[in-house]
């Protein structure tokens, strides 16, 4: 059985069961050990009390920290506070051993800065452990989610022509000899030549394949993998990282608003419900906070303002920020925080930002200053959710790619798309990462993620 099965199932005492797993500890004396055994399936252990004269003393001595066994036994009433019931083994396999002067996960406090190095090891430890099931029960969740809703899933191109953002901090995709590439006569590369025939690069965001999906099947949702070649190292930055990005036909700004704060405290109280034990010990090692923040994004009505009125708020607070506020330029962390955990003390939504710092793909307002974007702020974090209502009118999309002088040849089958049967539509985009990093408490994005990709780390 696995532990996680064995812990709830009420097992009779004097059962005989078999667990396998990974040795956490080891301790006793030559007549008897106490091994403490996880299989990952929970943050706990279960431990198997094994008479060390009944086993090969060649074979008690591979059963160490980090060594994989099976333990076959009587289940038993342990004595002990940690747990209710423990193995009296009398069966033993090592499938593999770990030597205790080389295997560098010893029973001891590790930082993660050190876990990191080994990130081919550290979803053995016990914080690793409970973030990868929280991250797995948030990615289920959010399936469940749009498909219970009627969303259809839409898998969005890795490789792409085409820059959503416009941020052009793209990683290029390329078969051209790196030495010797095919020149044109001003010097630069003929990307005719290459393996798409023009230039392409890995994405940067499915949205504007997404539009087009919910543009025929009204409500899509896409949740795939993103890039961005931006030379940031900060603990909420990384060079890949997963985008979560409905998008929805007929839906206007104050729909989308609504979708996404249903749609994070769903995520959210899925959380609380399914991974308790793994938040309660991340609650007690890293963040005691962790638990009433959850809970205090599910008690309140997330508050709706415009960016004119956000701007009025944090000039009128007295606050010394670090960046200065006015009218016109976008908001920084430590004034998103500020209007979340001080001013309103909820989660707030942010709307009618100014349209000069803006993406061209959103819907121009009548003012003809501000679009139709949204961000949700969130405590400890700051934007969690960015979005908007889209642009469908032709000319309007049109205009505002020449102005911002983007590759309109590139654009061609997104504009067209507003000539034939346009219609009001919306969509938001969530880093995946950074909701699994808010719902763990964790501090740094690198240790939400498997494998952290960053500047200068492509390791494992």
């Amino acid at each position: 059985m696995r532990i996680k099965e064995l812990l709830k199932s009420n097992a009779a005492i004097g059962t005989k069961v078999e667990v396998k797993g990974w040795v956490r500890t080891k301790r006793g004396n030559k007549n008897i050990n106490f091994v403490a055994l996880n299989d990952g399936s929970t943050i706990h252990t279960i431990q198997a009390v094994i008479d060390a004269s009944a086993f090969p003393e060649d074979l008690m001595k591979q059963v160490t920290t980090g060594a994989c066994i099976a333990v076959k036994g009587i289940l038993v009433q342990s004595p002990g506070k940690e747990q209710s019931i423990e193995i009296q083994a009398e069966g033993l396999v090592v499938y593999g051993s770990a030597n205790p002067d080389t295997y560098p996960l010893q029973k001891k406090g590790h930082s993660l800065e050190f876990l990191r190095e080994i990130a081919h090891l550290r979803p053995r430890t016990n914080t690793f452990g409970a973030v990868l099931r929280i991250r797995h029960a948030l990615a289920f969740a959010i399936h469940k989610y749009f498909n219970d809703n009627g969303f259809f899933y839409l898998h969005t191109p890795i490789i792409t022509g085409s820059d959503a953002e416009g941020a052009g901090e793209m990683f290029r995709v390329t078969t051209l000899d790196a030495k010797n590439p095919p020149l044109l006569g001003d010097g630069s590369v003929n990307f005719s030549e290459d393996f798409f025939g023009k230039q392409t690069n890995l994405t940067v965001s499915g949205q504007l394949e997404g539009e087009l999906g919910a543009l025929a099947l009204s409500r899509i949702y896409t949740f795939g993998p993103t890039f961005r070649a931006e030379n940031s190292n900060t603990p909420r930055h990384l060079a890949e990282f997963w985008m979560i990005e409905p998008e929805m036909a007929f839906y206007e700004i104050k729909d989308n608003m609504d979708l996404a704060e249903d749609f994070l405290k769903y995520l959210i109280r899925y959380a609380l419900d399914n991974c308790r034990d793994d938040l309660e010990f991340l609650r007690k090692m890293y963040d005691e906070e962790l638990i009433a923040r959850l809970s205090f994004i599910l008690e309140n009505r997330f508050e709706r303002i415009t960016y004119t009125k956000a701007v009025e708020d944090l000039e009128k607070s007295g606050e010394n920020f670090e960046f200065p506020v006015k009218w016109g330029v976008d908001l920084q962390t430590e004034h998103e925080r500020y209007l979340v955990e001080k001013f309103y003390a909820k989660p707030v939504i942010v709307t009618d930002y100014p349209k000069a710092i803006k993406a061209f793909y959103m819907k121009q307002n009548e003012d003809g200053r501000t679009v139709r974007g949204m961000d949700v702020l969130f405590p400890k974090i700051g934007e969690i959710i960015g979005g908007s209502q889209r642009e469908e009118d032709y000319e309007k999309l049109k205009m505002r790619i020449r102005e911002l002088q983007l590759p309109e040849k590139d654009l061609w089958w997104y504009l067209e798309t507003r000539l034939f049967g346009t219609a009001p539509h919306s969509g938001f985009g969530l880093g995946f990462e950074r909701l699994v990093l808010f719902v763990t408490g964790m501090g740094n994005i690198r240790d939400v993620i498997p494998f952290p990709r960053a500047p200068k780390n492509a390791e494992f």
